[in-house]
């Protein structure tokens, strides 16, 4: 059922108002555009005719932005159906690795690699207690969330992880204990936040930038960081549902197009 206001009506009602008060990225200007013209007369039309009745329909084309709710639809429902059938029929884990916020200064200066860094520091951290502590190599679904409820930016990425792998010797094995965790979280946590400020830290000195925010980065090395952890108790098909809002964000879902400044 189409839904009385869309996205495309807030940006044709407020978009002026947000341009002249904020600075926003030709990007983000791009996409704000797109969004507001999407299946409008704007973009154009093309004509449909069904073999079978002869029956013609006109139709507005659409933007095919991956910000916008319209074009992502049928995507996220493709998505979402692919990986509920290849799930395997075993236990699985919602973890969810998050950066502190005062380190959003590092991400607004190069989302790209900040991004890259979250994204391999999550899977080495995974890769090597899946190794340590039950002898597999495990797999994961990421995804990546750049803001948070409030829309303020909050990087983070939830995961998630089957109790199960391959054994060295190439052998099936389920692992996890009966209860909560399948890692020590501490442990996930210290070895997370190690991995990734390490990472971060040689990086900024590739690019001749590290002065300018070590105060962050050791802030952040002296902050506690916590990695949310829990079987999926709602069932595995309800969170990849729920990623997929924004794998393919549709309806009131979208990731705001932060970039390089």
């Amino acid at each position: 059922m189409r839904t009385r206001f869309e996205l495309a009506h807030i940006v044709k009602a407020f978009g002026a108002e947000l341009i002249a008060d904020k600075r926003l990225s030709a990007l983000q200007l791009k996409v704000l555009r797109k969004i507001a013209d999407c299946r409008t007369e704007a973009l154009g039309g093309h004509k449909e005719q069904y073999q079978d009745c002869g029956t013609i329909r006109y139709s507005y084309n659409s933007c095919g932005d991956r910000h916008c709710p319209k074009c992502q639809s049928a995507k996220q429902a493709l998505w979402i159906d692919d990986l509920i059938q290849s799930t395997l029929p075993v236990k699985h884990y919602h973890l969810v690795f998050t950066l502190p916020h005062h380190l959003n200064n590092v991400c607004l200066f190069d989302s790209r690699m900040y991004y890259d860094l979250l994204f391999t520091s999550v899977r080495d951290t995974l890769r090597s207690f899946g190794y340590t502590h039950y002898g597999v190599e495990s797999g994961a679904v990421c995804v990546l969330h750049t803001w948070g409820q409030n829309l303020s930016l909050h990087p983070h990425i939830h995961c998630i992880v089957p109790a199960a792998g391959y054994t060295l010797n190439g052998e099936w094995k389920n692992i996890g204990p009966s209860g909560h965790y399948l890692y020590p979280i501490h442990q996930l946590s210290d070895a997370f936040k190690g991995r990734f400020l390490d990472s971060l830290k040689r990086n900024l000195r590739k690019q001749n930038v590290l002065e300018g925010f070590n105060h962050l980065v050791q802030k952040a090395y002296h902050t506690k960081w916590v990695v949310h952890c829990e079987p999926s108790m709602a069932g595995t098909d309800h969170v990849i549902k729920y990623l997929g809002q924004y794998t393919h964000p549709s309806g009131g879902h979208y990731k705001p197009a932060y970039n390089k400044h």
